[in-house]
């Protein structure tokens, strides 16, 4: 009778360890997946960090070109975008609002992080 019972306990672990084996490889592959998408998604932003910084310095030099200030272009439209989520502000606020207000805050805080 002692046998039984422990042979019945014997396999319910074996069970039991089998299953959780399985469920270790199914996570192994999902994480091994979810490193090739980071990976993808890191070279991904990478060429159009690059890109990016390409148009910009087109841009840059065809405003010199044509005479504009791209500070002044840019300021102002920070303020109109500002000014828009504003009002939308009083309304309800929305994830636009607040990141736009993020991406004013960003670019006037490293003007205001100078050493004192």
């Amino acid at each position: 009778m002692g046998f039984g019972d422990t042979a019945k306990k014997i396999q319910t672990l074996a069970d039991k360890a089998e299953r959780t084996y399985q469920k270790i490889n199914e996570l192994r592959e999902e994480v091994e997946e979810t490193q090739s998408t980071v990976v993808d998604t890191a070279d991904r932003v990478q060429a159009l960090e690059i890109e990016m910084a390409e148009q910009r310095a087109v841009l840059d030099a065809v405003a010199r070109e044509v005479g504009v200030d791209l500070e002044s272009v840019s300021t102002e439209a920070h303020i109109t975008e500002a000014e828009t989520a504003a009002a939308e502000g009083e309304d309800e606020p929305s994830d636009d609002a607040a990141s736009a207000d993020g991406n004013d805050t960003s670019e006037s805080s490293t003007d205001d992080k100078t050493p004192e």
